[in-house]
């Protein structure tokens, strides 16, 4: 049976008016007060009733944004702010408050959306998948509280969310590889439990496959998302006896860490070696020779989370489970000129 609010006030030696103003942020409670109450509520695995709270209380105006954010994150992670801004395009539009939320690691994302939820200070929450976690979606699943994860958890979850299909991504970036001639094709990526980058290897290994196109084992790498990284793996794949003519490179500082391990070797891009990555950061123009690259319009996929989330907040048992944004091929001069292909 679930913990109510009589529940914790009995073992608080409180009143229910009590707890619920704590809940609330209401001023005039003690803090030694406010500290026993909390604890008690963590010990008894309290949850409030959000639907409960929702129905008592009026609209907030206010739309959370919920993300992992920690030092030189616009660096490394800049799909989140173009996420933001697309979001933010539809949201303000409709007279509500977008209002972004960094937090330290996913327990305090779990943390904030209880504090959120039960302190009625948002009609909805957009969660990016660094803040993800089984527990923060079944708590906002139970609580019927209006939501889209950005990404698909890497489980199985009635929550709602949306996706770009990174499938099909790895696809695109074999079939323009092989129209331009090259053969030889090496993947080096992230961590092998990286959902992004695995999706994406399985859309190459899919194509190959597919296609009948032979798939050398030490053709494929598992790495860091650092350049560093890249330049390791690019080090490997260039110690074998058999060298690849063209490589897909999981994410931009991949591709810096393997272009700098090919000029080492004195071998030339696009001519020994074609380099294909994916997302079109600035980074990727800045690189010589600038990188072909498959991009997803990560703007657009804000937009749409925004505008699905407004009708959660109409509707909160609307469930939308859905890839959106389908990647565009950008080709620049790391892989050989179709028109030269004889």
């Amino acid at each position: 049976m679930a913990v109510t609010i009589k529940d914790v006030a009995r073992e608080a030696g409180v009143s229910t008016a009590t707890v619920s103003k704590i809940l609330n942020n209401k001023p005039y409670i003690s803090e030694s007060t406010t500290k026993r109450v909390t604890e008690v509520m963590k010990r008894l695995n309290y949850h409030p009733n959000a639907q409960a709270s929702n129905f008592k209380c009026k609209r907030t105006g206010n739309i959370i944004f919920l993300a992992v954010t920690e030092l030189y994150t616009a660096f490394h992670n800049p799909h989140m702010f173009e996420i933001l801004c697309g979001a933010q395009n539809i949201i303000r539009n409709k007279n509500y408050n977008l209002s972004f939320m960094g937090v330290s690691d996913k327990q305090e994302a779990y943390d904030l959306a209880i504090k959120t939820v039960g302190c009625n200070t948002a009609d909805g929450m957009l969660v990016h998948g660094s803040a993800t976690s089984r527990s923060l979606v079944d708590f906002l699943v139970k609580n019927n509280f209006p939501h889209i994860i950005i990404g698909r958890p890497p489980f199985a979850s009635p929550s709602s969310w949306i996706d770009t299909n990174n499938r099909v991504s790895g696809q695109m970036a074999m079939e323009y590889l092989e129209k331009c001639g090259y053969s030889q094709i090496a993947f080096i990526g992230g961590p092998k439990s990286d959902e992004i980058s695995r999706h994406r290897l399985q859309g190459f290994v899919s194509y190959m496959n597919i296609n009948g196109l032979t798939i050398q084992d030490d053709f494929i790498k598992y790495g860091t998302y650092t350049k560093e990284s890249g330049y390791l793996m690019m080090e490997e794949l260039l110690s074998q006896p058999t060298l690849p003519d063209a490589v897909i490179c999981e994410n931009n500082q991949i591709a810096m860490g393997a272009v700098r391990a090919i000029e080492k070797h004195h071998l030339s891009i696009p001519g020994d070696i074609g380099l294909i990555t994916f997302d079109d950061y600035p980074l990727s123009q800045l690189i010589d020779p600038p990188l072909t690259v498959v991009d997803i319009d990560v703007h657009e996929m804000g937009r749409q989370a925004a505008s699905i989330l407004l009708q959660k907040i109409k509707n909160p048992s609307l469930q939308v489970q859905s890839f959106v944004t389908l990647p565009n091929l950008i080709i620049r001069s790391s892989t050989k000129n179709l028109n030269q292909v004889p």
